[in-house]
């Protein structure tokens, strides 16, 4: 799994941040400091990528079932300074 994360060192928006971790298909949440609007944030920390998996049976035929662990869901947690 290819995962980027934010760092303060690459601080980028907030926007952008959440939005590419949304196409990676995690639920994001969100902490943040200050009040300014979400476009004028700034990521200091992306943390605790969460997946929650879940075992489903395959049957390949002729009693050879095996057992595939899928994600079901994927979560993850964006810091913002929004005190702009």
């Amino acid at each position: 799994m290819l995962l980027s994360l934010a760092t303060p060192a690459h601080a980028e928006s907030a926007i952008v941040t959440i939005g590419s971790l949304e196409a990676q298909g995690f639920d994001v949440r969100i902490d943040r400091i200050g009040s300014a609007p979400l476009d004028q944030c700034v990521v200091t920390s992306v943390r605790n990528p969460r997946n929650q998996t879940q075992v489903v049976e395959i049957d390949r035929g002729r009693g050879r079932d095996i057992l595939v662990p899928i994600v079901v869901n994927r979560t993850i947690t964006v810091s913002l300074n929004c005190t702009r």
